[in-house]
């Protein structure tokens, strides 16, 4: 069995020390690719506002995660993907649909550094708070918006979200098996990828206004950002003038290359092993641990040619074989001979997993009415000014009050004649 381990929480860095301090960010963002934009602003130290409609959050989520010992009944704030999402940020209810909350929301933008939206690019306008009403209440203004296809062309004002422009963007049609019909990604690679762009976008507009003083708008057309993930197959289509087909686990050159089946266990009845050899010193890297004769004599399996071309009858023989093995004993195993090779993980054995561990690539963060929680801490690390993830996910309209008397100078007053008038909310409607 795996050993448990407790998920520890992030260490605890002063918001002045990370890179971004000082900076703030209105959130108007939905779904995924939006919120993982500002939640790695949030991290790297910017005040992140969450802007969130009155009756923003379902009131009884079918997700909603088990309330700790003591807490209210909200599964509201309990939601997993929500509090993956929007750690790092402070929430605010705010409805935009009526004039008092427009004027707010505008003299939110005066103090402001960056507002990040991806609704189509109609609903701003609608609004009145598209990019030349907010650049004229504040020039730095950074604005980026984050549309399905763009602000341009004959899909501009098209909707779309994760599956759609994976089908759309040619990943779909890439992902599958030779004979199979093409499959929707396993995880939302567009919003993920999306939101990297978008936020790494943003950080180059607040350079530029660093060294010229003004803002801009920061567009990632999220079709176009996927884009950049099939960039061979488009040049294969381009060059040679065929579709590039399905492949499944094969590579276009490479065998054995592919997911195997290993022995079933207690923590992972479904076990499997990714191998890939590159060329003859792969391949007899796995024969050194492989040690099947008949395979290393076999004609069919001489060169890295022969290989591929007989990748079918390598692959059953391959798979006999690791089918009689635990996989990351295994995996250790060829890993130690040269040979490239990984156990396939699951969520629950990444998160006893010892290098994720080691890294606390997966950390706690302490949601008031969880406990604590797991959260992926970004990819990247910055050695003088590090930037884990820095607070749970807020509870609804938690900082409605506070925002706008600490940063607004509005009265007691004036904030209840604001709850009074549905303009701004403390709870859910």
């Amino acid at each position: 069995m795996l050993p448990e381990r407790r998920l520890t929480p992030f260490p605890s860095i002063p918001d002045g020390e990370r890179p971004l301090a000082g900076l703030r960010v209105l959130d108007l963002t939905v779904a995924v690719a939006g919120p993982v934009a500002t939640l790695l602003l949030g991290a790297l130290g910017a005040e992140v506002l969450r802007i969130e409609t009155p009756w923003a959050r379902p009131r009884h989520p079918s997700s909603a995660l088990p309330a700790r010992e003591g807490a209210p009944d909200e599964p509201w704030n309990r939601e997993p993907r929500l509090n993956e999402l929007a750690n790092s940020k402070r929430s605010l209810a705010l409805n935009l649909a009526v004039p008092a909350g427009r004027e707010l929301f505008l003299e939110l933008v005066d103090v402001s550094d960056v507002v990040i939206e991806n609704y189509s690019p109609r609903v701003m306008g609608n609004f009145g708070l598209g990019w030349e009403a907010l650049h004229a209440r504040n020039p730095r203004l950074i604005y980026v918006r984050m549309p399905a296809f763009g602000s341009s062309g004959p899909w501009r004002d098209r909707i779309s979200y994760g599956p759609g422009i994976d089908a759309m963007s040619g990943l779909s049609w890439l992902t599958g098996y030779r004979d199979g019909p093409p499959l929707k990604p396993g995880n939302f690679y567009c919003d993920q990828n999306a939101g990297l762009h978008a936020a790494s976008a943003t950080l180059a507009a607040l350079r530029a206004r660093e060294r010229d003083g003004v803002g801009q708008t920061v567009e990632l057309a999220m079709l176009e950002g996927e884009l950049q993930l099939i960039g061979e197959a488009l040049l294969a289509a381009q060059l040679s003038g065929r579709e590039p087909t399905r492949i499944g686990n094969e590579h276009r050159c490479w065998a054995p290359h592919g997911v195997y089946p290993a022995r079933p266990s207690a923590d992972d009845p479904d076990a499997w092993i990714a191998i890939a050899c590159r060329g003859d010193a792969d391949w007899e890297a796995l024969l050194s641990v492989w040690g099947d004769a008949e395979a290393a004599g076999d004609w069919r399996f001489r060169t890295a040619l022969r290989r591929w071309k007989h990748r079918e009858a390598l692959d059953a023989r391959l798979g006999a074989w690791t089918a009689g093995f635990d996989a990351p004993a295994l995996a250790e195993r060829l890993q130690g001979a040269g040979a490239p090779a990984s156990a396939v993980m699951g969520a629950r054995t990444l998160l006893r997993d010892p290098q994720i561990a080691a890294r606390q690539a997966v950390g706690g963060l302490e949601h008031p009415q969880v406990g604590l929680s797991p959260a992926p801490q970004a990819a990247y690390r910055l050695s003088a000014t590090p930037a884990p993830p820095r607070s749970a996910a807020p509870l609804f309209a938690r900082d409605t009050r506070q925002v706008l008397a600490g940063l607004l100078g509005y009265s007691p007053e004036r904030i209840e004649e604001l709850l009074a008038a549905g303009v701004i909310a403390e709870t859910l409607t």
